[in-house]
């Protein structure tokens, strides 16, 4: 009999939510996506202490100057882990620039450019790899500039309808709605304590942008992440793609059964009307309180993760 995983696996491509090159190779994802927590995480993993050494080593002998140095030691490890990955999986590894950018297009687009070169130094080509963007205003417009010049994009961080029509719009490769931290924050506004997973808000959420995206013939991939239980997931069964922590890749290849597609292409029926514009983009995440807090939220810890990482980073810096 099979599991859940393996009829998930049939419906939709299952992308490994972790840094842990373990986990990685246990569940055999197609894909793989990191961020700033999961890189802070992986950096405490033994296997990975030779890589930060690496990072740090190379680093010093690009600058003399303190600030470039912890910048490029950061940036390199991002690449040094992702490149781990990447050799574990057929698909792509996504890396997120670092957050603190995520209000400024052209710095977005500089850091997305130095990734992508760091990668090819490294022997992965763009065609192996995502740059993960938050999904900001300007970090969308950045994406619509690097998939125009062939790099693809992962818009991240997405909570709203107008996140990711604006997205589709922009023409980014993929989206990664987050289905779980819509679900924490009505569950903290509402004071429910759970929801019958097919009336879950984040599921909401994601089958209407999923409906939106193929009825009006968008190529976006929509990617499902951020899952708090495996009811979530099974109701976004035949999404494009979803991301998965180990933790739930487990109890899913663990779940006896077959699963039944939930969200299914029935081709284009509609026509895009007009692009968004900044200021309909900005008024329509003024009117959702949920997206507006959860993405600052978002960022704000990306950005305190960065910064853990980099301490330990300009500790080994300093100890050379």
């Amino acid at each position: 009999m099979s599991n859940q995983l393996e009829s998930l696996r049939k419906l939709t491509t299952v992308v490994a939510d972790t840094g842990d090159i373990d986990a990685i190779k246990k569940y055999q994802p197609v894909d793989a996506t990191t961020n700033p927590s999961l890189l802070l995480k992986a950096a405490s993993l033994p296997q990975y202490a030779t890589l930060i050494d690496e990072a740090v080593s190379w680093a010093a002998s690009q600058s003399d100057d303190a600030e470039q140095q912890l910048t490029d030691a950061s940036d390199k490890l991002a690449v040094a882990i992702g490149k781990e990955i990447s050799g574990s999986i057929p698909g792509r590894i996504s890396t997120e620039v670092d957050a603190r950018l995520s209000f400024d297009t052209d710095a977005t687009i500089a850091k997305a450019k130095k990734l992508v070169k760091l990668y090819a130094d490294a022997g992965i080509d763009k065609s192996k790899i995502l740059i993960k963007i938050a999904s900001t205003w300007e970090g969308i417009k950045a994406a619509e500039v690097l998939e125009k010049e062939g790099i693809n994009c992962n818009l991240t961080l997405l909570f709203s309808f107008a996140q990711a029509r604006a997205c589709a719009e922009a023409g980014a490769f993929l989206i990664s709605p987050f289905v779980g931290r819509i679900l924490d924050w009505y569950k903290k506004a509402t004071g429910k304590d759970s929801y019958a997973a097919n009336e879950d808000p984040g599921v909401v959420s994601v089958t209407s942008i999923y409906n939106y995206y193929k009825a009006n013939g968008y190529n976006t991939i929509v990617m499902g992440a951020s899952f708090r239980n495996i009811g979530e997931i099974l109701e976004l069964a035949g999404c494009d793609r979803l991301t998965i922590s180990p933790q739930l890749l487990e109890e899913l290849a663990n779940a006896p059964g077959e699963i039944a597609a939930k969200l299914t292409d029935n081709g284009a029926t509609e026509k895009p009307g007009a692009a968004l514009t900044e200021s309909e983009f900005r008024w329509d995440m003024n009117e959702d309180a949920m997206a507006t807090e959860k993405l600052a939220e978002g960022i704000r810890n990306f950005a305190a993760d960065q910064e853990k990482l980099e301490t330990m980073l300009k500790d080994k810096l300093n100890n050379l």
